[in-house]
């Protein structure tokens, strides 16, 4: 049975508040990193991106329209200044009256086209407008993203702090141990969470159970430095007078 000094022994619980300490940091820092408003933040902001990269092609066919459009009003314009030009200038009466029929018919294509441009202006307008507003919600997404962001950060930065300031004492504390009580405390800490325990009033803090007659007679026949193990936990029970 390994041994150390009850005092050693009672040493080793400082040890296993500094642990306990770390553990509960690095959980903190996991639940921080995992914070729910960051993955329910991202997801907005990435469904809100999307709906503006739709509305951004919108924007940009729309404007293509316009400028077919624009193109093909002209092409007829010029189409009818040449004729204009033509039909004054004079000439046989059969070409004027064909320059005049092709001119009515350039002047209705005209009005038609006019009107399709003056349509696609109406959904630019509209599609702008939209993609204005969801250009909006994007940046107001990103900045709420970014506040929630920046404050976990700011959280993780404090926590580091702290965490490395108890890694620091816990290694002190640690090297001023004996090898051989370090190195049970240890391969008892990383295979059942717990290194050392209290046992107070025959209830072991390590698993929070009052122990069994039985047991409780067995560690009393244990010597003062003998290390002696939590049946439930199996952590070190550290004793101390009050520990029956």
């Amino acid at each position: 049975m390994a041994k150390a000094a009850p005092a050693e022994q009672l040493r080793l619980l400082d040890l296993q508040a500094l642990d306990g300490r770390i553990k509960s940091l690095d959980k903190q820092i996991k639940t921080l990193r995992a914070d729910p408003r960051l993955t329910s933040l991202h997801g907005e902001v990435a469904a809100a991106q999307s709906a503006l990269g739709q509305l951004h092609t919108e924007l940009a066919d729309t404007q293509l329209d316009l400028k077919r459009s624009e193109t093909d009003v002209e092409q007829v314009v010029t189409r009818m200044e040449r004729d204009e030009a033509r039909l004054n200038a004079g000439g046989l009466s059969k070409d004027l009256m064909a320059l005049q029929a092709d001119l009515a018919s350039l002047a209705k294509r005209r009005s038609d086209l006019e009107d399709a441009e003056l349509e696609v202006m109406e959904r630019l307008e509209d599609v702008t407008a939209r993609h204005g507003r969801q250009q909006a919600v994007v940046e107001g997404l990103q900045g709420q993203l970014s506040l929630v962001q920046d404050e976990v950060d700011a959280g993780l930065a404090e926590l580091s702090v702290d965490r490395s300031a108890t890694q620091e004492r816990r290694a002190e504390l640690a090297a001023s141990f004996e090898a051989g009580l370090l190195g049970v405390y240890e391969k008892t800490l990383e295979r059942r969470g717990i290194g050392a325990a209290r046992l107070f009033h025959g209830t072991s803090e390590g698993s929070g159970m009052q122990l069994s007659p039985g047991d409780l007679a067995d560690i009393s026949k244990s010597a003062a430095d003998d290390i002696v193990f939590c049946p439930d936990s199996g952590c070190i029970l550290v004793r101390s007078t009050e520990w029956n």
